[in-house]
């Protein structure tokens, strides 16, 4: 028997205004109407008053390694259990993210993300994952561990000239083998073009179906547009560890703000990119091109001066989460904040922030019933208060997270 849910006394962002006084109905895991005036429920139906709040679609994170403490290489029950804290922050649809790590965490973690994805939970959705994978370039690393990178035309060898005489105890092609195992549990793979082999990996990944995004590289911007033309059509966190956009030298950075083709990343806390440049950016390329992301780590979440880890490293969370040597390591901001940075901070208004943190990354995914308040799509909603901090949290029609 369908149940039917009426919300009503909100704000709806929906694609493309903002309307009041209107009646939100939901049947089981979709929405299925959307009625202007204030509708009693019939009998036997549910019924939300919830005046004074806003009603976004919930958001969709494609890059988040991990939230209040948890990792997403912390073994088995790390994805889990991420999707059961992510709501509490608005999240109903995530893609669980990776450091460049060996073949035996690598597949303890796809194993999971593929279970997690077949199994019903009361949580946010898990997506395909996204590895910041192996196959980035050593310069322009971040925290990456320099141990764990390879060289995509030497999957065959375990000798690697940035690993000064270390011999590592896999190859690339151990890698590539673990993906291919859980082809289906891997949504987007960040790697760099430029690195020997990297084009012909590129369009490897992109036969397989894999949602390439250039990230962690060097490459110039002749060598990214031929990733492009070869099919990558993301970018990862724009800005950060990537060749920079000169007006003689576009870069990579220049290379992803001048293509349409390519959606890109923006982590929006504020710190890793200064608000003025993320102006410029979303000018330059559109919400509708754009992708608000945490980049998110077990620091998310959690107090100033807090210890946490990411792939096993010790990190503090700090205006970012930082390794002992000052090294940025990923953020500790959660998609609610996000959401707000980009409102008041970048200046956005509630519809195009609502694009970079659920339309935007759900079409790139190809989620066609996810990313917005339509009939027809499915329930998942973040309803938020005046300061745009989270009080519900929806998935698939079923309240998930209250702040009461």
């Amino acid at each position: 028997m369908s149940t039917r849910t009426f919300i009503t006394g909100a704000d709806l962002v929906l694609p493309d205004r903002v309307v009041s006084s209107h009646t939100l109905v939901l049947e089981d895991e979709r929405i299925v109407d959307l009625i202007s005036g204030s509708r009693a429920p019939d009998k036997g139906d549910a019924h939300e008053d919830l005046p004074g709040r806003v009603i976004v679609p919930g958001f969709v994170d494609v890059h988040v390694h991990g939230v209040e403490g948890i990792d997403s290489l912390n073994g088995r029950g790390a994805v889990l259990s991420m999707s059961e804290k992510l709501p509490r922050w608005g999240v109903t649809a995530f893609c669980p993210t990776t450091l460049a790590c060996g073949p035996e965490p690598l597949e303890t973690f796809l194993a999971e993300v593929g279970e997690c994805r077949v199994r019903s939970h009361a949580g946010a959705r898990v997506l395909p994952a996204h590895l910041e994978s192996n196959f980035i370039n050593p310069e322009f690393r971040g925290a990456q561990p320099l141990s764990c990178l390879r060289v995509p035309a030497d999957t065959g060898s375990r000798s690697q000239a940035w690993n000064a005489g270390q011999t590592p105890d896999f190859t690339g092609a151990d890698i590539l083998a673990t993906i291919d195992r859980h082809r289906t549990s891997v949504g987007i793979v960040t790697l760099a073009p430029e690195l020997d082999g990297g084009l012909l990996l590129v369009r490897a990944f992109v036969a397989a179906g894999v949602h390439v995004s250039l990230g962690h590289s060097g490459a110039t911007f002749e060598v990214a547009q031929e990733a492009i033309a070869a099919g990558a059509r993301q970018a990862t966190h724009l800005f950060n560890r990537m060749s920079p956009m000169s007006h003689r030298d576009p870069g990579l950075t220049g290379a992803v703000l001048s293509s349409d083709e390519i959606a890109a990343e923006l982590v929006c806390d504020g710190h890793h990119v200064h608000p003025a440049v993320m102006r410029v950016a979303i000018t330059a390329k559109s919400p509708s091109r754009m992708m608000a992301i945490t980049d998110g780590t077990a620091g998310s979440g959690l107090p100033t001066g807090t210890r946490a880890e990411i792939g096993g490293y010790a990190l503090t969370v700090q205006d970012v989460a930082r390794y002992d040597d000052g090294t940025i390591a990923g953020s500790v901001v959660t998609m609610n904040r996000v959401f707000a940075c980009l409102v008041g901070t970048v200046g956005l208004d509630l519809i195009g922030a609502a694009q970079m943190c659920a339309t935007t990354p759900a079409r790139e995914l190809r989620l066609s019933d996810q990313g917005a308040i339509a009939p027809g799509f499915l329930a998942d909603l973040a309803v938020l208060d005046a300061s745009l901090d989270v009080e519900q949290t929806w998935v698939g029609g079923k309240k998930v997270f209250s702040k009461a």
